[in-house]
């Protein structure tokens, strides 16, 4: 990746400039038998979407803070780029009540409802399917998506030294963010065209890391595993094999 980047917005936009077609993130939920899998310019476009809905229909602005109440998932992987584009503070796992707006899954909605300012709920169903019931009180992130544009431009610069993470009583701002990210990537052994499979949460940033800021930095990809611990011994070296997997973090 290039020397130059300084938040994940900018690591994001060096892998599409390098290569758009290769494999970013790979997702499965051993729950469900779902698999997904994003190469990086799908992926950035779901970014760019999702960064439009936050800065266009939200209002969201660089310095709001954002609960993000989402378990490790592609779609969360998304939000916390788009937050990076957009300038917003990704809270994760933060308290709704003291947010500007919240993003949450359908296990946390009761939670959520503390948030005074704008509500996302997803479903985190296969195909990044929407509810059967739009939650009260919530837009529905399946409902809302689509529409947005592709391409995304901030309405204001981003600044790389103002904070864009919390999570486990840690903020980073976009450059310590790739700096610990770049660093991850060398303990973990990560180069381009690494694969790395996790099954680490997203509610510590060591998840959050190997789940998806590392593999970005180094210009590796992600198999990223929800659920892992149904998958047993056969299934995983059998996962292991059929994925090109070159290291783990579990």
């Amino acid at each position: 990746m290039n020397a130059s980047d300084r938040t994940p917005a900018d690591l994001l936009r060096s892998a599409l400039a390098a290569d758009p077609a290769r494999p970013l993130v790979t997702f499965y939920d051993d729950a469900t038998g779902e698999r997904v899998e994003l190469s990086v310019a799908t992926f950035a476009n779901w970014v760019a979407k999702t960064a439009n809905l936050l800065q266009g229909d939200l209002a969201a602005e660089p310095g709001d803070r954002l609960a993000l109440l989402l378990p490790a998932h592609w779609q969360s992987a998304a939000w916390l780029l788009a937050c990076s584009s957009v300038g917003v503070v990704a809270d994760v796992g933060g308290d709704p009540a003291a947010a500007d707006l919240v993003v949450t899954g359908p296990d946390t909605l009761d939670r959520a409802r503390a948030c005074r300012g704008e509500r996302v709920a997803l479903a985190l169903r296969p195909l990044g399917g929407r509810f059967p019931q739009p939650p009260a009180g919530f837009s529905d992130y399946a409902v809302e998506v689509p529409s947005q544009g592709d391409r995304f431009a901030p309405f204001a610069p981003v600044d790389a030294d103002a904070p864009a993470l919390a999570v486990g009583g840690v903020e980073l701002t976009g450059t310590q963010l790739v700096d610990r990210a770049r660093a991850d990537a060398g303990a973990l052994g990560l180069v381009p065209g690494s694969r790395l499979l996790t099954g680490r949460t997203y509610d510590t940033w060591d998840g959050l890391s190997a789940g998806l800021f590392a593999p970005l930095a180094a210009g590796g990809s992600v198999v990223l595993c929800r659920h892992l611990g149904r998958l047993d011994a056969d299934g995983l070296a059998q996962r292991i094999e059929s994925e090109r997997v070159t290291g783990t973090a579990d």
